[in-house]
């Protein structure tokens, strides 16, 4: 079981191949849907005007990023009435969702992990050799077990996107993940997508 601190470095991120199991220890944040729209569309892309607390968020959350982890995860949260936040489950969110934006919002903040479940496709793949990062699946169903991972909440941001959808600010210790897509262009998921279609094929042939 291989060990990173996080932020993780370029030299670390190389080292890494798909099928390695991976524990990881630092700060990361959670991120879905509407954050990673929010990001592209008033920051990379620029299509929308920053307006309310965007600015802010965006300045809080870019030096976390630099070198940092994104998960995908709509976690269910405690203490949400007195600000004292605790993770009761943490669960991956199924990534390819984010297909469209990821490799761009990793090249600009210099992303060198995402987690999430399911994995993701060749604009992402293409991104972990350029950054150069990898996407790390954690393990669906085992959401309970992972928040146990979460050694603090140390804030959110976007509240007002939803509880599933804000971005959380995590203390993590131990956090185990499986690298699934390197920084070398390999990808489990592909590799087993086709594998699927070729048994698919041989059957369809014998019918």
């Amino acid at each position: 079981m291989k060990e990173l601190t996080i932020p993780i470095q370029d030299e670390a991120i190389r080292e890494l191949k798909v099928g390695e199991p991976v524990t990881l220890t630092g700060i990361m944040i959670t991120g879905r849907d509407a954050v990673h729209k929010w990001l592209i569309d008033t920051f990379i892309k620029q299509t929308r005007t920053p307006e309310g607390d965007d600015a802010e968020t965006y300045a809080a959350i870019k030096p976390i990023l630099e070198g940092g982890v994104i998960y995908h995860c709509g976690p269910v949260v405690s203490g949400l009435d007195t600000g004292d936040y605790k993770f009761v489950a943490a669960g991956p969110t199924t990534s390819i969702r984010e297909e469209p934006y990821q490799g761009d919002v990793m090249r600009h903040f210099n992303i060198k992990g995402v987690i999430g479940k399911g994995g993701m496709g060749a604009k992402t793949l293409q991104a972990c050799q350029d950054v150069p990062g990898v996407y790390f699946h954690a393990v669906g169903g085992a959401a309970s077990l992972i928040a146990q991972s979460v050694q603090k909440v140390l804030g959110v941001y976007k509240l007002s996107f939803g509880v599933p959808e804000a971005i959380w600010v995590l203390d993590v210790k131990n956090f185990p993940v499986v690298v699934t897509m390197d920084a070398h262009g390999n990808s489990l998921h592909a590799e087993i997508e086709g594998q699927s279609q070729k048994v698919l094929e041989r059957l369809l042939a014998n019918t």
